[in-house]
């Protein structure tokens, strides 16, 4: 086994341990993330760097490897809460910081397999996949709801793909979770202009990414999720915002934004708070710049979004179905996002892929382009990657290929030379199709939930699904149609 192995080996084993004492995923997570953060400022501080980080000897790592027993539980407890009090990422790492392993022994057993490794020169793609593979295995554990952070990676991928970001452009997401679309923005862009040149790559590590993430716990894991990528400095200012970035208008405007807003009907919806106790967000985003005044998140995401872009802007954003029918804000939302940019491509998800139950989301890609009195969409493309499609968290997971058809069909290096697969005659199965302006006004509501493919399961019942994937999908049918009830409810209280 070679040493990359090796720590990778040894981080799962301990969380396995862990859990056995009631430590969850997402708990173990954030220690780990606490006592790396401390072990690489100490190498940091060492020969060849001699970095000032900013944290004390006094709660520096060495202080924690001199202690034992409960004299190291309280140490412990007070240097996390001493370094959430200072600036920088230091303090966005450490913000609203507890100790969750209450066994002594095996905090100490874990401080010593964080001391066994030199962080700083393991290369940023090892730290990285172990860090990546927590978060998901954290998004996997349903319970904690941790899964409402986490984007399914083949999607974000595919979302890159299309895009396509140049270097020395900014990008951005206001609701950035654990960083996926940065950590897949930055290697799409290292892989794609491996040539580019020191100011280049200084601009990629300290000047490219911008988020928000309001709740804490997320936002420490983005930040550290990003830095083990090797995105800002240890001692560096965060990129990430704990600010709600629906509240006011922005004050820069972005080259690209990739997202995936958190679903949520109205903003009087319970959410869980910073210090993990149940609240009500009953604000209502009354923005001048707005087309609409709605309860809608996603509504207002999609309008907060279009005003974060340039006027040479591009955005990929995953919306849930709601967003592309709902009627009054909705419907008024949709015909400004078709006049002021080219909402070019609508991509239509399968349920099945996201770790909450029975949502059924697509993804919006629109440029922004200065004003004028002419509508800037021209036709809407649409992949329809749901219909007859099945996929489980499991057993048949999204991955990357699913997808590769979709990016073909955008054809992202010229997107102004498409063509259709569907043919009425020749190809009636055929996912991908164009649709014109004066179609989709026409629509009630000007709806953008456009579909044209036969549900082979209704009509053949010689070729159902197998038994899983049909419970699955009547169990994600139902699921949807509760949050639909639900949202119904909700827009008349």
């Amino acid at each position: 086994m070679n040493a990359t192995a090796s720590i990778v080996s040894r981080v799962w084993s301990f969380c396995t341990t862990l859990r056995d004492d009631g430590v969850s995923y997402g708990d173990y997570l954030e220690q780990l993330t606490y006592l790396i953060f401390l072990k690489m400022a100490d190498e940091y501080g060492r020969p060849p760097y001699n970095r000032k980080i900013g944290i004390p000897e006094e709660l520096g790592w060495g202080s924690l490897k001199a202690k034992r027993g409960a004299e190291l539980e309280v140490h412990y407890v007070t240097a996390l809460r001493e370094l959430g009090n200072k600036p920088g990422m230091l303090g966005q790492i450490f913000t609203k910081a507890q100790n969750k392993i209450q066994d002594p022994a095996k905090l100490y057993r874990l401080i010593d397999m964080v001391d066994d490794t030199s962080w700083v020169t393991l290369g940023a793609d090892v730290k990285g996949d172990i860090y990546e593979g927590l978060l998901e295995r954290n998004a996997e554990d349903t319970k904690s709801g941790a899964g409402q952070y986490f984007t399914p990676r083949p999607l974000i991928r595919a979302m890159v793909e299309c895009i396509r970001p140049l270097p020395d452009k900014t990008i951005a997401d206001p609701a950035c979770g654990t960083g996926g679309f940065f950590l897949a923005a930055y290697d799409f862009l290292v892989a794609t202009y491996p040539g580019m040149d020191k100011t280049q790559r200084a601009f990629l590590k300290h000047d490219t990414f911008f988020g928000n993430e309001i709740v804490a716990g997320t936002r420490r894991l983005a930040l550290m999720n990003m830095f083990l990528h090797n995105i800002g400095e240890i001692d560096g200012e965060s990129c990430i915002s704990p600010n709600d970035a629906l509240v006011a208008a922005p004050s820069q405007t972005f080259d690209y934004i990739l997202a995936n807003p958190p679903f949520g009907k109205k903003s009087s919806m319970s959410f869980t708070n910073e210090d993990g106790e149940q609240e009500k967000d009953e604000l209502t985003y009354n923005r001048q710049d707005f087309w609409a005044t709605t309860s809608n998140k996603q509504l207002n995401f999609v309008q907060h979004i279009r005003s974060m872009l340039k006027t040479t802007g591009q955005a990929a954003v995953v919306v849930p179905d709601n967003v592309l029918f709902e009627g009054g804000a909705g419907e008024t939302v949709r015909r400004k996002l078709l006049e002021t940019t080219d909402l070019h491509t609508i991509l239509r998800l399968p349920t099945g892929i996201f770790y909450a139950n029975g949502v059924k989301a697509n993804v919006l890609f629109f440029d922004n382009h200065p004003a004028r009195k002419e509508a800037w969409t021209r036709e809407v493309w649409v992949y329809d990657y749901r219909t007859n499609i099945h996929h489980t968290l499991k057993k048949k997971p999204l991955r990357y290929e699913d997808l590769q058809d979709f990016v073909a069909c955008y054809n992202p290096l010229n997107r102004f030379e498409r063509r259709e697969t569907w043919a009425a005659e020749s190809n009636p199965e055929g996912r991908w199709r164009k649709f014109g302006l004066d179609q989709i006004v026409d629509r009630d509501k000007t709806s953008l939930d456009i579909f044209w493919l036969k549900d082979k399961s209704l009509a053949d019942l010689d070729n159902l699904p197998e038994p899983d994937d049909l419970a699955g999908e009547i169990i994600e049918n139902l699921e949807a149609g509760l949050n639909s009830f639900r949202a119904v409810s909700a827009a008349l209280q």
